[in-house]
């Protein structure tokens, strides 16, 4: 695998630093550091903890490219943009050459290599205390266990694909050393992948304080609360349901977080959010390809109208008339001059510094529903999830669901969760890990009439083809997915 042999960290001051720490870092907001100096103090190594949240703001990181595609290539959105490297991901025709994907890659993995550096350097740093340093180490496990949990569900088959012995994705755990043998790994399986995110995230959750001194880093800084949050994800991911169900109740319960009263919430950093990729009018993920605001924002309004709602997502907002998360949304021209339906959860194509919202108590919720429902099985609802659901529906306008049996429940609770998460990144691996096909014929995109088949959990464009030059550089130790 490709590795920067010159890796440098970049230290960021303006991004998530509170007032007393930037007036420690004195750092001007373009300088880096080598490796060598990232460690000499308590506040270089913060630093260089907060340049590792900076690489997770990249475009190609989550910094939309790879989120948008998560609603694309499925149900919810359809891609009217004129990238062709996009196109052929919404086609289900993507090569192992595609520069976009290319980039998901290679981008993911240097923030994975700056936090393996993180977790080795901080023990290094000259009287830093123990709780710090396992705070800081914490942060890094986090970041890395979401990268690669990321990385994973977009370049592998989900766990429901023979247990989990697919091919994942190689584990870089050890900062780069100058030796190419140590990063040129072949890929583990998908349960080792999970393995190591979980370990990381049980490390994060004993190292990780609860909240700290302001709303903005408590909401866009690791925690303890969004270690356990993204563990409710990844077991309801595996389907183990008990463990999703109790981790997702660690973060009910806690007083950090609360379900909004109203949808103001977003780009709000408020104690809806348990995680997310804080971005600023000076500090965001954009580029001239594009970014959160600008996928998402009609072309007449400083967007590129690439993103648009998807006829089968009208229709299932449609099937309840007054249902308040439909409200969010405006009418303008998409990328093809047409006028279309656009989500408002991201407003600012001008400055493109909208927040990215990874983990919100109201997934937690979902969770936390779907994995009590699905303990309980047959015969009648389960009580609690059936409550928490209707606790959402009560903030979305809509009357208490009434199923009369379980497997109604969870039916319901799958259309809740299209319906809450849409535009953020959630829809394709909610399909694949339930073993539903992405698209059928009544949803596909106009211009790609692909047939029922070939977006199923197991078949080969469902996931993303590894980068063909990794594979050639590896000299056969990286194995491509099948069909590339």
């Amino acid at each position: 695998m490709r590795i920067n042999k010159n890796l440098i960290i970049l230290l960021l001051t303006g991004f998530l630093v509170s007032s007393c720490l930037e007036d420690e870092l004195e750092l001007d907001p373009q300088q880096s550091l080598s490796t060598s100096t990232a460690f000499a103090s308590v506040g270089n190594a913060t630093g260089t903890v907060f340049g590792v949240y900076h690489l997770a703001q990249d475009l190609d990181v989550f910094g939309s490219m790879p989120q948008l595609a998560g609603d694309y290539m499925a149900d919810n959105v359809n891609f009217v943009g004129t990238f062709p490297t996009l196109q052929d991901v919404n086609s289900l025709t993507h090569l192992a050459d595609n520069g976009s994907t290319g980039a998901w890659w290679s981008e993911a993995y240097e923030l994975i290599s700056s936090a393996n550096l993180v977790i080795e350097g901080v023990p290094t740093v000259p009287d830093i205390g123990e709780a710090e340093a396992a705070a800081l180490i914490g942060e890094a496990k986090f970041l890395r266990a979401l990268t690669y949990f990321h990385l994973v569900n977009l370049f592998a088959q989900p766990v429901q694909i023979d247990g989990g012995q697919s091919l994942g994705l190689p584990l870089i755990l050890e900062a780069f050393n100058g030796d190419p043998v140590s990063v040129n790994l072949p890929r583990s399986t998908v349960e080792e992948v999970h393995q190591q995110i979980r370990q990381d995230l049980l490390d994060a959750v004993a190292g990780l304080p609860d909240s700290y001194g302001t709303d903005t880093e408590t909401r866009g800084r690791a925690t303890s609360g969004a270690a356990r949050a993204l563990l409710s994800r990844l077991h309801l991911y595996r389907e183990e349901w008990t463990e999703a169900a109790d981790f997702a109740n660690q973060v009910i319960q806690s007083s950090i977080y609360t379900l909004a009263p109203d949808y103001t919430f977003y780009d709000g950093l408020t104690a809806e959010d348990v995680f997310t990729i804080v971005n600023t009018v000076q500090d965001n993920g954009a580029t001239g390809s594009g970014g959160w605001d600008n996928y998402y924002e009609p072309s007449e309004q400083n967007g590129r109208g690439d993103g648009t709602f998807s006829q089968s997502l009208i229709s299932a907002f449609e099937e309840e008339p007054g249902d308040l998360r439909f409200v969010l949304k405006k009418s303008g021209l998409d990328a093809a001059n047409i006028m279309s339906m656009f989500t408002t959860k991201y407003d600012d194509a001008l400055n493109d510094d909208s927040d990215a919202p990874i983990i919100r108590v109201t997934e937690i919720y979902l969770n936390r529903a779907e994995a009590l429902a699905m303990i309980t099985g047959s015969g009648s609802p389960n009580t609690e999830a059936l409550d928490l659901i209707n606790t959402l529906r009560t903030r979305a306008g809509l009357e208490d669901l009434a199923p009369a049996t379980n497997s109604e429940l969870i039916d319901a609770i799958a259309v809740e969760r299209r319906k809450e998460l849409c535009f953020e990144g959630h829809r394709r691996m909610d399909l694949l890990r339930r073993g539903l096909p992405l698209r059928t014929t009544g949803n596909l995109p106009a211009s790609q009439p692909t047939g029922v088949g070939i977006s199923s959990p197991g078949d080969d464009k469902v996931i993303i083809g590894i980068p063909q030059d990794q594979v050639d550089l590896s000299e056969g130790v990286l194995v491509q997915n099948p069909g590339f």
